[in-house]
């Protein structure tokens, strides 16, 4: 128990310092980047360097399988190099008995990172992403509630507030839509209501139509009139209103079910965000897969020009499980294989593959 408690200690250190590197590394690289493309904005250093801590977070927890690997190789090079590998097998524990208390701390790693570390990922996420747009002079065009779909778009004429019970999966047709539209300066001028709206050609097709006017002497709806279509100019593109959801690792892993259902709920097609939690789910899987796979390559006693070469093979299988990774998450976003398939098949893949490896060396 008290050699496990002091690889534990060792190997979380180690992380630790690691994690610590690697996120002032991403700092200043995200600093000298948002300068180079926000630095002729209106913002001051002040906010260039804000963009550059609120996208640090996110950079460091994209690449925590390689700082996983980086720490699992570093710990057991220097476990050998020390003798601490060759004392205790003389003890007579065995290697894979060695091996867990780190997994166990990176298994944890991961838990912590997919329960706490995402949380404070996605908000920064967002608070980068409003930040840019400030600066940029632009905003969101879309929000998702339990009450349906709410759009914004506008001009030099004025603004439109759009809401709809929901829509399509590119969110050109929407139903049980209104339409609020307001004046240059804020004052609303009608509510328009539309059994169906269609975005084609730079403006909004309305089926089923009845607009309430605010600008008259008399109450709306004594100035109601109806129709059975009407057109509404619009600036919104299909690609717009995509794109507007954000990706699916600016929420909340505690948040994401009920966005997904939201989505559905809506008309939007939720795979991407549905793989994305799978995706998480299996992190801590995956981080404690890196750990072995480290640990397989290095844990020997190294000897001469093998030290390199190990550690080589260690680093390259790693990325290429985490690319095979990549790979299946767009298959499970395109539908091509099951969500908790794209998700789970590479971290237990990649888990055997280092267990058998370290069977191989250890007791072949």
């Amino acid at each position: 128990m008290i050699l496990d408690r002091y690889f534990a200690r060792r190997f979380a250190y180690i992380f630790g310092a690691i994690f610590g590197i690697f996120a002032i590394i991403l700092t200043f690289l995200g600093l000298a980047d948002n300068l180079r493309r926000y630095g002729g904005d209106a913002g001051s250093f002040g906010d260039i360097l804000d963009l550059a801590l609120l996208d640090a977070p996110s950079g460091v927890y994209q690449i925590l399988p390689l700082i996983m690997i980086i720490a699992s190789i570093s710990m057991f090079l220097g476990l050998s190099r020390s003798s601490e590998l060759v004392v205790t097998r003389a003890a007579g524990r065995s290697g894979l008995r060695l091996l867990l208390a780190p997994l166990i701390v990176s298994v944890l790693i991961g838990a912590i990172g997919v329960a706490v570390m995402n949380p404070v990922v996605a908000a920064t996420s967002r608070a980068f992403e409003s930040k840019v747009a400030t600066l940029r002079g632009g905003g969101s065009v879309l929000s998702l509630s339990s009450s349906g779909l709410w759009l914004r778009q506008g001009d030099d004429t004025g603004q439109t507030v759009i809401h709809a019970a929901r829509t399509n999966l590119s969110g050109t047709t929407l139903w049980d839509a209104t339409f609020l539209t307001f004046a240059p300066d804020g004052m609303p001028q009608s509510r328009i209501k539309a059994d169906i709206a269609v975005l084609n050609n730079g403006a909004w097709t309305l089926n089923g139509v009845k607009t309430w006017p605010f600008n008259t002497a008399d109450t709306p709806e004594a100035a109601a009139t109806v129709s059975a279509t009407a057109s509404i100019s619009s600036s919104l593109t299909a690609d717009q209103i995509r794109n507007n959801f954000g990706t699916p690792s600016s929420i909340s892993i505690w948040d994401l079910p009920a966005f997904i259902q939201r989505l559905q709920s809506a008309g939007f097609s939720a795979q991407r965000h549905i793989v994305w939690l799978q995706m998480e789910l299996s992190q801590p899987l995956f981080l404690g897969a890196m750990m072995l796979i480290g640990a397989a390559f290095t844990m020997r006693p190294q000897r001469g020009g093998k030290v390199g070469l190990n550690v080589m093979s260690a680093i390259l299988l790693a990325f290429t499980i985490y690319f095979i990774r990549n790979f299946a998450q767009i298959l499970g976003e395109n539908g091509d294989v099951p969500a908790a398939l794209a998700a789970w098949a590479p971290p237990l893949a990649a888990a055997g593959v280092a267990l058998g490896i370290l069977l191989q060396r250890e007791d072949g």
